[in-house]
């Protein structure tokens, strides 16, 4: 890691805020390095849906069991870094594993707009 002095419009040791950081990853005219958080790990998952049941319910379920969820067929799953929704998709199947294929990416300012 290199030991470029960075000016930040607030104090020295106080962290930047998400209020500073624009969209395009540049803070009050000071390039922001981001490759210190780039191999930092995250948590991705995927939702097809959800839904609400009593605990009676939920111990009467075995092997076969079918649980209907809220989301209707075709409608497209949520993907989720760190429990905050990034993107939707559709289920794909390539050389007999499943994936992901983006249909639609949240707005950058508007998942930051949702981490407060």
């Amino acid at each position: 890691m290199s030991t470029q002095d960075h000016t930040f419009p607030q104090d020295a040791a106080a962290p930047a805020k998400f209020d500073d950081l624009h969209a395009d990853g540049v803070m009050d005219g000071t390039d922001l390095n981001l490759d210190v958080i780039l191999d930092v790990p995250v948590a991705l998952s995927l939702e097809v849906g959800r839904t609400r049941m009593p605990i009676r319910n939920l111990l009467q379920l075995n092997r076969g069991s079918v649980i209907e969820l809220e989301r209707g067929a075709g409608e497209p799953l949520d993907v989720y870094v760190n429990g905050t929704l990034v993107a939707h998709g559709e289920v794909v199947v390539i050389n007999d594993r499943f994936g992901v294929r983006l249909t639609d990416v949240v707005s950058p300012s508007e998942r930051i707009r949702r981490l407060r």
